[in-house]
């Protein structure tokens, strides 16, 4: 009888599956704690393993990505660990959170490999916003592997029916976990995760996540999810995923949007060639008043320049500047965080370059670097242009530095306008003024920084003068050049942020943080995100007196200035550039300079002009097109045409 009770106790042991059955034989509480994280631990490092298998379609750099002290594969499964080790104090069982967790992330990376063998790109939280795009794959998938299909079908309904199974089963024998250790769990785990979690806001430097190797790549999200992981690349998107439709959006109040004045769509008897500049980093050094730069490094621009736009960034994050300067869209939207061309940019959307395309012209974009760098390569497919020019494509370029100069890209500019024989609209941006401005980058500096500044800063401010010298030779080039052709030809430069010069600005007294602040009075804001804008003709000279402008605004400025109306464009935002001049996250600012700070939180109150402004962008890239017709007829008319 008793070896019975002996063996029917050994059978209900195996049967439980008690993941820490070890444990019982432990020596002491310690102990016991001691070997339960340590199985808890080596249990995630097993799902990571797991992941990243699936998710990569291999096994190649796994092993690295878990044992190299330069990635944070450990970093990854103790994360893991504490978050399934509160799971367990929730539901008061050890180990049921493995229900849970692993699921969680096991399918959203399978589906993420599947992602990248048809689209290339991992999957995104965003993604679920286009959830009708997923849909859209399955034919394709069940076209291309039906077996996969069938498979993948039939695992899906085993596996839900069997985690049902299994919740029931381990609710009912799995061990249970006291009210104090579950109350002990709570208190060392939540605060350990809810650290992490407040470090993963990427657009802010955090010493302890450099320290963990937890190193953010926004602008490359392929290398961001090989460097990272799965788990931590996916949860650095997500934030960004929430992007709620506006209070009292829907097809009523798309339809009631003022259309007066909306309706033409004329331009001007000779077209002129449009080409736009982004100059990275480029900035007024000058305006470091207790300094002397001597000669000014940038006497053409200062002679030409129309105005100022406000950088919604600093020191970085260019795509987002872009995305606002060839829309006509606003950031101050969208989530904060957010990289409209990594997360949103999912289908054909309304832009310049479509804008210029249905007016007959040819639309290049021109890049001296990679393509893939902040996804431009598919971005400007969406936005409709027919060619971007990046270093593959584009001959050899002098270097000035470690980056393509920028007179080598206006001679480039110039070849390829020469070679045109319709109207054509150039945009592009220019690299040679991008960090780190490191001393003697170009073995001469010709600008002189004169007052106190320490030695490293002063060699930091004279390299990056030295840049703004040479894009603002670079600029008069160009013009020299539009100035001698029968064509008129118009420019518009402007910088995409400021310079990202490291304690110069502190040591200068010109900021109190290496950083630019993200709230503060009008002035101080201005200070810190205005850079030169200029918008020229080579037949009308300066548009002048702009102001400061959000990038939003560039494309209204630009096609009044090229003679051309647009019911967008021209239209509904002249309206709300002839009321705003900035359209920030935290404040609105009018043209007399009066702001609405935290505007955003104040939905009831917003100007109607502001909300009908929201309502048109969120419906192009969130909804369902249904202004897009009435607003961008030429992009409506191309995509209809399959152009």
């Amino acid at each position: 009888m008793a070896a019975s009770v002996s063996r029917a106790e050994s059978v209900r042991r195996i049967a439980t599956f008690r993941p820490a059955i070890a444990i019982d034989y432990a020596r002491s509480p310690a102990a016991r704690v001691a070997l339960g994280l340590i199985v808890s631990f080596l249990f995630a490092v097993l799902i990571v393993f797991a992941v990243e298998w699936i998710a990569r379609g291999s096994l190649t750099d796994i092993v690295e990505f878990l044992t190299s002290p330069a990635r944070p594969g450990m970093t990854t499964a103790a994360i893991l660990m504490l978050f399934m080790l509160t799971l367990d104090a929730v539901f008061g069982r050890v180990g049921q959170s493995a229900l849970i967790a692993v699921p969680a992330v096991i399918i959203p990376a399978f589906v993420s490999s599947e992602k990248q063998h048809y689209l290339s790109d991992p999957l995104y939280p965003s993604d679920f916003l286009f959830a009708r795009q997923i849909m859209e794959l399955m034919p394709v998938i069940v076209r291309d592997r039906p077996w996969a299909a069938v498979g993948l079908a039939l695992t899906v309904i085993l596996s839900i029916v069997g985690l049902v199974l299994f919740w029931r089963y381990a609710w009912r024998n799995f061990p249970r976990l006291s009210r104090r250790a579950r109350l002990t769990r709570l208190s060392l785990c939540l605060p350990l995760l809810g650290a992490f979690v407040s470090l993963m806001d990427y657009s802010q430097y955090s010493w302890i996540r450099d320290r963990l190797q937890v190193v953010p790549m926004m602008w490359d999200q392929k290398e961001n999810y090989r460097s990272n992981g799965f788990i931590l690349a996916f949860s650095f998107n997500l934030p960004m995923a929430h992007v709620k439709a506006p209070a009292g959006f829907g097809t009523e109040a798309l339809d009631a949007i003022p259309s007066r004045n909306y309706g033409y769509l004329a331009g001007p008897d000779e077209k002129p060639d449009i080409i736009m500049l982004m100059s990275e980093s480029f900035w007024d050094p000058t305006r470091l008043t207790a300094l002397t730069l001597k000669p000014d490094p940038m006497p053409n621009v200062r002679t030409m320049q129309s105005g100022n736009v406000f950088s919604p960034e600093f020191g970085g994050m260019t795509a987002n500047v872009e995305f606002e300067a060839l829309t006509g869209f606003s950031n101050a939207f969208l989530p904060y965080g957010s990289i409209p061309y990594q997360q949103y940019v999912r289908h054909q959307m309304p832009s310049l370059a479509t804008f210029f395309r249905g007016e007959g012209y040819a639309a290049r974009s021109i890049h001296p670097f990679s393509g893939w760098f902040w996804n431009r390569n598919e971005v400007y497919k969406a936005f409709g242009f027919e060619e971007f020019r990046t270093e593959e494509t584009l001959p050899p370029m002098e270097k000035r530095g470690i980056f393509a100069s920028d007179d080598a890209l206006m001679r480039e500019i110039i070849r390829e306008g020469d070679g045109m024989d319709k109207p054509f609209f150039f945009f592009a941006v220019t690299l040679q003024g991008h960090g780190p401005y490191e001393a003697h980058r170009y073995g001469r500096n010709t600008i002189d920084v004169q007052g106190y500044l320490p030695e490293a800063d002063r060699e930091t401010l004279a390299t990056y003068a030295q840049g703004v010298k040479e894009a603002d030779n670079s600029l008069k080039t160009l013009m020299d050049w539009a100035s001698k052709r029968e064509k008129e030809t118009i420019i518009v430069l402007w910088g995409d942020h400021l310079p990202p010069l490291g304690s110069v600005y502190m040591n200068s007294g010109y900021m109190a943080d290496q950083v630019a602040t993200r709230k503060a009075p009008i002035e101080i804001m201005k200070q810190q995100h205005e850079t030169p804008l200029v918008i020229w003709s080579s037949k009308k000279g300066i548009r002048k007196d702009i102001g400061t402008i959000s990038p939003a605004f560039l494309p209204y400025h630009l096609l009044k200035f090229a003679g051309y109306e647009h019911p967008y464009y021209t239209g509904f935002l002249g309206r709300v550039q002839k009321k705003y001049g900035i359209i920030d996250r935290y404040q609105l600012v009018a043209r007399d300079n009066r702001t609405s700070p935290d505007w955003v939180l104040k939905e009831k109150e917003l100007d109607p002009l502001i909300r009908d402004y929201r309502y048109i962008q969120h419906d192009i890239m969130f909804g369902k097109e249904q202004t897009l017709e009435r607003f961008f007829p030429s992009h409506a008319w191309m995509t209809n045409a399959g152009t």
